[in-house]
């Protein structure tokens, strides 16, 4: 972007539970030296949440509403970045994106709704080449430890047998913590979406849908229980599979195919061996993975106390093409959906800013467009592990 900038980050949505969360990490991260702004609707709110989290009294306060696109366009020439937690996107988020690409401003989000994302793509990818915006999407607990999880494995695939592996099983060990009220939410809104539409509901359960039309081949089922024999345990339906598959396609798709066009994936929660594996795996996939009514809503969320206890761990096992096997592991030390996730997003615009000026404008995933970079940083700065078993 050759203009100057009044900020190198905007977080919008910054009175909302995750945006007050990330404008909280970034307070912190003394000494990354970027200027930074808070952004929303109202500024007496937003001046409340600055004074509440420690932020420096200085910190610059942006009004702008998702109802108002003039604001949302003012916003984005202000900002190398925008940081958006402000959910459902198929609700709020267009009018963002269709700014950041008009004014060449990069943008990072936290969406898992991927039929708005397939519009998004269709409708602003060209526009972002032209202007040079990097809009990022999924850049939380969905889809970044799946995403770059996949990645690292895939690179040390390639180190050990020369090639990347046509499978790869993702195993979800561990996840403590509450979902956010946004995820439940986007849920909402994408099934309200897709009501009387069957090309959507098509389109919902297609895991190439994000893949630019690349057809690859059919997929393992990942919709019901099932005794994996590769790791001796039940599995179990991953609610965030849905849109993680569909981005790590995505990102095999913008990188070239490295993974091969004959790459199959699929996710799932391990729930333990024998008997009592199996019925943890019936009675998880008969549960309402969102907590029904004691879901917080959007703008709730869990105690410092609790995000704090949470964490996750997931597992990757990648089979080459000879049958060998290689396994990786990603963790957390926060809670997925608030704790680890705020952490992530605000690394992923620090390192896109920061690290990333060689990247070209367009509509990404986090592997190609942030990839090993990110990986560092997560590691240094944001409490996750990438590591070989």
């Amino acid at each position: 972007m050759e203009q100057q900038r009044d900020f190198d980050i905007v977080i919008y949505g910054a009175t909302g539970f995750t945006g007050r969360l990330v404008a909280e990490y970034l307070a912190q991260q003394v000494g990354h030296g970027l200027t930074w702004a808070m952004a929303g609707r109202n500024a007496d709110k937003l001046a409340a949440v600055r004074d509440e989290i420690g932020a420096p009294v200085d910190t610059p306060l942006v009004v702008a509403d998702a109802i108002d696109p003039a604001s949302l366009d003012a916003m984005a020439a202000r900002a190398r970045c925008i940081i958006s937690t402000v959910g459902p996107y198929q609700l709020y988020g267009g009018d963002l994106v269709a700014a950041c690409v008009k004014q060449g401003t990069d943008y990072v989000d936290l969406c898992g709704e991927p039929l708005w994302m397939r519009d998004m793509i269709a409708t602003h990818q060209e526009a972002a080449k032209a202007s040079g915006a990097r809009i990022v999407f999924s850049c939380g607990f969905d889809s970044i430890p799946f995403d770059l999880g996949v990645l690292y494995l895939q690179d040390a695939a390639r180190e050990k047998f020369g090639a990347a592996c046509p499978r790869v099983r993702g195993r979800v060990r561990a996840m403590n913590g509450e979902f956010s009220g946004g995820t439940a939410a986007s849920l909402g809104a994408t099934m309200e979406c897709i009501k009387g539409e069957p090309d959507l509901l098509q389109a919902l359960v297609d895991p190439f849908c994000l893949a630019g039309g690349f057809r690859g081949p059919e997929q393992p089922a990942d919709n019901k229980p099932y005794e994996d024999e590769l790791l001796g345990q039940w599995v179990t339906p991953f609610i965030m599979a849905t849109i993680n598959s569909k981005n790590i396609h995505r990102s095999n798709a913008l990188m070239g195919h490295p993974y091969g066009e004959d790459f199959r994936y699929d996710e799932m929660m391990l729930t333990g061996p024998g008997e009592q594996g199996k019925a943890a795996a019936e009675y998880v996939a008969k549960a309402d993975p969102l907590g029904g009514d004691d879901a917080p809503k959007p703008g709730e969320g869990p105690s410092k106390e609790a995000r704090e206890a949470g964490n996750y761990d997931v597992l990757f096992v990648g089979t080459s093409a000879n049958g060998e096997e290689i396994r990786a592991a990603v963790s957390g030390d926060m809670d997925p959906g608030y704790g680890s996730t705020s952490k992530m997003i605000s690394e992923s615009a620090v390192c896109l800013v920061t690290a990333c000026d060689d990247l070209p404008g367009g509509i990404y995933t986090p592997a190609p467009a942030l990839g090993q970079k990110l990986i560092e940083r997560l590691q240094a700065h944001a409490g996750l592990t990438f590591t070989l078993e």
